[in-house]
């Protein structure tokens, strides 16, 4: 695929993110246009390579065809390289801005040199489609006379959504938010994904037919709830695509009060009253002057990093409890499996320009919120830990801090929408289903996303959307079309 010697030619270019202190000022997103005569050149490095691990278990979970994508870019055949994006990837608009790109990690290319750059190759595909109007609504010619409620409406939830619509089902999509889109709505900040593209999605969606309901809280007790056996008893088939959405707690003396908040508490926030008044209502919790410690890395910790600067923070410091990863992989992380070395992300570089360092501090724990006698919050005391994570001996320490971010993780989906369903948990909380099959302990509720398979990545939750669809709709009509 590509050109045959493009690998030997050509070496791994990405295109650059907007200059950190110009990007810092404002929360448009950090990308920069598109070019494609030098993406043209990066598809010609896919190799031939025989075995794509690209698209193998370790790299693309929804399996994306992109050798065949590549060698299409490549020839310049870009409406064709988008329809066969399309085909595999529900939303490749997403996943290209925030996926960390586990195709890349696996690609063949990378055993001796460096990856071919799939992600923003997927990235601009995307991007062009969009803008040349080649996505387009795809209305089922007939309905099956089956309805499927759908509870969430994060990726899972609306991959499934088009999956079975696709097929003719009616598809009624239930949020508790004020917007539909879950995690691609509010915990993905505007900067590294601007939320008029959910929008353009959504307008599409609701021309194939799909319904939605905001403000909808399934299995909850406010005035918008609506009740789960109410569901069971006007749909076909339910299935549960809440996300795992209960924070991991740091519960160490002085976590009471005012101070700490969950990352998601920070994040969703901020993302609503950017596009409700463009951050003038005040309604969310603000980092400007303040000293803020995030602790916690991956995506989310660094999320709250890019948030607070965009806020104008005094300081900055993120604790992560692993130690420093490596410059190179280590040899218990061979290929093909995902590179977990030493990166640096967007929040990080913009750490470094705004206050001269990167902002994360390795092998630290959490011993103590400190509060002064008003119980305001003025700081914390953390310990160095080894690599069992005990505490190291003599390496307290007291760090200032007017507000703190806890982005630790998820432990699991929010069970209330089953408190009478009584769907079977797992051992981790999680609905219990399997996966590729996606049926629950309750004959008429299937599970997809997080709340099956616990805290994972967006593309995961497309995967497992898409799967939970085929079998959804293999059980009511005995046969299925879906892939």
């Amino acid at each position: 695929m590509g050109k045959p010697t493009g690998f030997k030619e050509f070496s791994r270019a990405v295109e650059p993110y907007r200059a950190p202190s110009e990007r810092v000022l404002d929360f448009k997103e950090i990308y920069t246009n598109h070019e494609d005569k030098g993406l043209e050149t990066q598809a010609s490095r896919c190799m031939d390579c025989g075995v794509p691990f690209c698209q193998s278990d370790e790299g693309c979970p929804v399996y994306n065809l992109i050798p065949e994508w590549n060698d299409l870019v490549y020839n310049n055949k870009w409406e064709e390289a988008f329809q066969r994006l399309m085909k595999t990837n529900n939303f490749p608009e997403v996943t290209g801005r925030v996926c960390p790109a586990v195709c890349e990690g696996a690609c063949v290319l990378g055993i001796t040199e460096s990856p071919v750059a799939i992600k923003n190759l997927e990235f601009a595909i995307a991007d062009k489609g969009f803008q040349s109007g080649w996505l387009k609504p795809n209305i089922p010619k007939k309905r099956t006379g089956k309805t499927i409620a759908i509870v969430g409406s994060g990726p899972a939830g609306l991959s499934a959504a088009q999956q079975l619509n696709s097929v003719g089902h009616k598809i009624n999509v239930y949020e508790r938010a004020d917007r539909i889109g879950g995690l691609m709505m509010y915990g993905i900040p505007n900067m590294k994904m601007d939320k008029s593209l959910m929008d353009i999605r959504l307008d599409i969606m609701k021309t194939e037919g799909i319904k939605f309901f905001t403000n909808t809280d399934v299995g909850g007790s406010s005035k918008n709830s609506i009740a789960t056996e109410k569901l069971l008893k006007d749909n076909d088939i339910i299935l549960f695509a809440t996300g795992a959405t209960k924070p991991r707690d740091l519960p160490i003396p002085g976590r009471k009060g005012d101070g700490v908040h969950f990352a998601m508490e920070f994040l969703s926030s901020n993302t609503k009253s950017l596009l409700d008044s463009d951050l003038k209502d005040d309604s969310f919790i603000n980092a400007k002057g303040k000293d803020v410690i995030v602790i916690g890395g991956g995506d989310t910790g660094n999320d709250c990093i890019g948030t607070s600067l965009r806020h104008g923070c005094k300081s900055l410091t993120n604790f992560e409890i692993m130690a420093k990863p490596p410059e190179e992989r280590a040899d218990n992380n061979p290929w093909p499996l995902f590179p977990r070395i030493y990166k640096v992300d967007y929040g990080h570089e913009e750490s470094a320009e705004v206050f001269g360092k990167d902002p994360r501090e390795y092998s630290v724990s959490g011993k103590e919120f400190l509060r002064d006698e008003n119980g305001n919050l003025i700081g914390i005391k953390t310990v160095e830990v080894d690599s069992k994570f005990q505490e190291i001996e003599g390496t307290e320490k007291e760090w200032k801090a007017d507000l703190i971010f806890l982005a630790m993780g998820f432990l699991g989906p929010e069970d209330y929408v089953n408190k009478k369903t009584k769907v079977a948990l797992d051992e981790r909380s999680n609905f219990k289903a399997e996966h590729n099959i996606h049926k629950t302990s309750h004959p008429k509720i299937f599970a997809a996303g997080d709340c099956r398979r616990g805290q994972s990545l967006v593309v995961w939750a497309i995967n497992e959307g898409r799967a939970a669809a085929r079998e959804v709709d293999l059980h009511l009509m005995g046969v299925t079309t879906l892939e």
